[in-house]
């Protein structure tokens, strides 16, 4: 087969991953205002502010893995 661009689908997830962790925070913001969101991020609760702080973490994390793996196809 040909050598032609290299199919880097951890990179694609990474994106994904930010994207989705992006949205309840300005959905939040649009909703609450940005003195609640700091407080959601400050609580003790588990709250979707926190998880995508944990999304953006891993999607950060599988771009670089994809930046710096092989070759990854069959």
């Amino acid at each position: 087969m040909g050598t032609g661009p290299r199919k880097n689908w951890f990179t694609a997830m990474g994106i994904l991953f930010i994207i989705v962790a992006v949205i309840p925070i300005i959905r939040d913001l649009l909703i609450f205002g940005p003195d609640f969101v700091s407080d959601f991020f400050t609580s003790q609760e588990l709250t979707s502010e926190k998880v995508s702080t944990a999304m953006f973490g891993i999607g950060g994390f599988l771009i670089i893995l994809g930046f710096r793996g092989g070759n990854y196809e069959s």
